[in-house]
């Protein structure tokens, strides 16, 4: 193959990745727009139900600033729910369940990485700076010191590096003059440092999805069986090792995780980053978006190497699993199976021939039970609630009468009262006159209540009004003739009285058949109208 050739094939296996999948695509501004909204600068999970609707709140808020015509080529079409399950198909959003158990969403490191190179071309930078010559010649000098196989050479290294240290310190002791650095020095500086920090989270995501492969990977030759489970944990530990020792993500990880072991380091990481965020000209440089996601350097490592431990533990808790639980209980259950029929089949033998048969199904019926008990008798729930002790013992107890008074219509003797009125001699025409017999303990104001409920069981209903024609009703602006009213003259408790305007309920007549009685609507509960107090 010509080298042409071998640089394309390079090319497209780099194009088919997901990160510029996901840059490549006509949507890529409006979906890396979501991504920054949604995730943040951290990549912090976001609930499956929260990111579906802020998708779709997103998506609205700018269709409604780009107007109709230009949102219907850029914005991607489908709800909240479709779009994310479609983010998900394409490898840049992963779903799982935070350490409460809630399912949420995070960005993979191919959209991490899109992200990054995102935020990379809209920062301003220098093509070329004293700064960035300074940092190339100080970290090849660094690792020159640190790698050199030559021991003479290494040593000659770090005494250069230490006189010209030296030399600077007695200069600056001595009252030299302290050298400032311009606003270019500084942007560039902060611009790199910023490029540095912005990379963590897509390495720390990459090293997660590794250990989530290698979960995955492991559960499937599991469930396979065609390994034994020895192999299965062999191939596990010798791929875990690879990987943080011959990946450069796991070396990352290694780093970063010796790194904050070191609470000295840590410290004068923090002192550091204060101290230039306090600088003079970082006010004009940063916005305070970058100063947050600089202050939050630390926390940001730390956060990425908890994910990336939870992984590893998720992992360790899948292989512990299956020894602890899966593996020997299965084999001790299909033990005790095997030993099971080998008994029965040797008492059968022993009172068989030797050309008997028996019929054996190649699994056992299931056991059909309808319901099981869930809960059992409690002695404790048959208990008798204790008795109630009023606070102050001289209160009077309450009485029958008292209690009937302030309670609600006697709806039995309004019954019997009312099936007396009907079958008598000489029969009530209203309930109003129904009323009028009864005696003053069922003539309370709360019996009319009685009545009426009574007689919308017995679906009476309130007459229409007469006066109009049919079809004069109907016309507009036509005045409705008041239904015909009756008087209850109640009976308080304590002896008063009290008036009551009634719509006019006439009974059926007893003699007539149910057949021939007039037909009546649904029944409507009519009002009560107050009338004037008597008192004679």
């Amino acid at each position: 193959m010509s080298d042409v050739a071998a640089e394309l094939a390079r090319v497209q296996h780099a194009f088919a990745q997901p990160t510029l999948t996901l840059l490549h695509q006509r949507q890529a501004p409006v979906v890396m727009t979501l991504f920054r909204e949604a995730f943040g600068r951290q990549n912090r999970p976001v609930e499956t139900a929260r990111l579906h609707t802020q998708v779709e709140e997103h998506l609205a808020a700018v269709r409604g600033a780009i107007g109709a015509e230009l949102a219907a080529e850029l914005l991607p079409v489908g709800s909240g729910r479709e779009l994310c399950q479609r983010w998900m198909r394409g490898r840049w959003l992963v779903r799982a369940l935070d350490e409460r158990g809630r399912e949420v969403y995070t960005l993979t490191s191919h959209a991490q990485q899109a992200l990054e190179l995102v935020t990379t071309l809209t920062r301003d930078r220098a093509t070329l700076s004293e700064h960035r010559i300074a940092t190339i010649l100080s970290t090849t000098r660094r690792f020159n010191a640190e790698a050199n196989p030559d021991r003479g050479a290494r040593v000659s290294l770090l005494n250069e590096e230490i006189a010209r240290l030296e030399a600077e310190r007695d200069r600056l002791v001595d009252g030299g003059e302290l050298g400032g650095a311009d606003t270019d020095y500084m942007s560039e500086g902060f611009t790199e440092l910023l490029s540095l920090v912005s990379a963590l989270p897509s390495d720390f995501a990459r090293v997660e999805e590794r250990f989530a492969t290698i979960r995955t990977e492991i559960l499937a030759a599991f469930r396979a069986e065609e390994r034994p489970a020895g192999e299965v944990i062999d191939a596990y530990l010798a791929r875990a090792d690879a990987l943080m020792t011959a990946t450069h993500e796991g070396r990352a990880f290694e780093g970063a995780f010796a790194l904050l072991r070191d609470d000295q380091t840590v410290g004068q990481l923090r002192e550091d980053l204060a101290a230039l965020l306090e600088h003079p000209l970082s006010d004009g440089i940063l916005g305070d978006a970058e100063r947050a996601e600089l202050r939050g350097t630390v926390r940001l490592v730390r956060d990425g190497l908890d994910r990336v431990l939870a992984q590893r533990s998720r992992v360790t808790a899948t292989l512990k699993e299956y020894i602890v639980s899966h593996d020997a209980q299965r084999d001790r259950e299909l033990e005790q199976t095997l030993r099971h029929l080998e008994a029965e089949l040797t008492t059968w033998m022993a009172a068989t021939g030797p050309r008997a048969t028996h019929d054996v199904p190649l699994l056992p019926a299931r056991v059909g039970v309808e319901h099981l008990r869930e809960r059992f008798f409690d002695p404790a729930d048959d208990v008798a609630p204790e008795r109630l002790v009023a606070e102050d013992a001289d209160t009077e107890p309450v009485t029958m009468s008292e209690l009937v008074a302030q309670g609600g219509p006697r709806i039995g003797g309004l019954r019997a009262r009312l099936d007396e009125a009907l079958t008598s001699l000489d029969p009530a025409d209203s309930l109003g006159e129904v009323f009028s017999r009864l005696e003053d303990d069922l003539r309370r104001p709360v019996e009319i209540f009685g009545l009426l409920h009574l007689a919308a069981e017995r679906d009476w209903a309130v007459p229409e009004p007469v006066g109009l024609p049919d079809h004069e009703t109907d016309a507009p602006g036509a005045v409705l003739p008041a239904r015909p009213l009756e008087r209850y003259a109640t009976v308080r408790p304590d002896g008063s009285t009290r008036a009551f305007e009634v719509p006019r309920l006439d009974l059926p007549d007893p003699d007539l058949p149910a057949a021939d009685q007039p037909a009546s609507d649904q029944p409507e509960t009519p009002h009560t109208h107050h009338a004037e107090e008597d008192r004679s």
